[in-house]
C-alpha cells in the first residue's frame, strides 16, 4: 500500500563503491536481478514517486525509468548530498510533498512496510527526522526527512564537508523505529564480493 502523496522516495546510488572495486555497485546481479532492481521492486510500492540519486551519465540507468537526480554540490559529498538533491527536486517538482524517504541501493532486503512505519512514528512524535533500526543498530540511510531540513543540509554542504549521516542526525534527535530481524537482517548491507555471496541465501527468505 502506498502512503500519502506527502512522501517522495529516493534511492541513493551515488557512492564510489571502493570496497567493491569501484563502478556502479547497485548494477551487480544477485539471484537473477541487479541490486538496484531489487531495491526498486521493494521501494516502488511504498511511495507514490521514486527518484534515483546518481552522478555522471544518467543513461546507464535508463532502464529503470526513474528520474535520475544528481547531487547539486560537487565532489561526491556522500549521502547528505543525495538527500539534499532529493529535497531540492521535491521543492521544484512536487511542492506539496512534505517528506523525503531515503533508501540504500546496496541493501535490497529492507522491510516492505518501512515507509509506513517511519511516517507513522514521525507524525506521532512530531519530529522532522525518523530513522530505521534493527537489533539496536541504526541504519541512517533508511530515514524519513522533513522538507524543512533542506536549509540546514545546505549550510552543512556549503562547508565542502559532509559528515556521516548518523553523526549529522544526532543533533536532530530522530525518532528511531525498530524493525524485526529474527529470520534475517532486513538491512544486510552489501559492500564487498563476500557480502554479495552471503546475500544469496537471504534472498530466498525475503517475502
Amino acid at each position: 500500500m502506498k502512503v500519502s502523496e506527502s512522501v517522495v522516495g529516493i534511492i541513493l546510488a551515488g557512492g564510489l563503491a571502493r570496497r567493491m572495486g569501484g563502478g556502479d555497485k547497485c548494477l551487480l546481479p544477485l539471484a537473477g536481478k541487479s541490486l538496484l532492481q531489487r531495491t526498486i521492486d521493494r521501494a516502488q510500492p511504498q511511495v507514490p514517486q521514486l527518484l534515483l540519486n546518481a552522478n555522471g551519465n544518467s543513461l546507464r540507468f535508463a532502464r529503470t525509468r526513474l528520474p535520475v537526480v544528481p547531487d547539486v554540490y560537487p565532489n561526491n559529498l556522500g549521502p547528505l548530498a543525495g538527500i539534499h538533491a532529493g529535497l531540492s527536486w521535491m521543492q521544484t517538482k512536487t511542492p506539496k510533498a512534505e517528506w523525503l524517504v531515503s533508501f540504500a541501493s546496496d541493501t535490497p532486503f529492507f522491510p516492505a512496510n518501512l515507509v509506513e512505519e517511519l511516517l507513522a512514528a514521525a507524525q506521532k512524535s512530531s519530529t522532522r527526522l525518523a530513522v530505521a533500526t534493527s537489533k539496536s543498530s541504526i541504519h541512517p540511510v533508511f530515514a524519513l526527512w522533513h522538507n524543512s531540513l533542506k536549509p540546514e543540509l545546505e549550510a552543512q554542504l556549503e562547508t565542502g564537508e559532509s559528515p556521516r549521516l548518523q553523526d549529522w542526525m544526532k543533533s536532530y534527535n530522530p525518532v528511531q523505529v525498530e524493525f524485526n530481524a529474527d529470520a534475517y537482517d532486513p538491512f544486510f548491507n552489501i559492500n564487498t564480493p563476500q557480502d554479495l555471496y552471503a546475500a544469496e541465501p537471504i534472498s530466498a527468505l525475503v517475502k
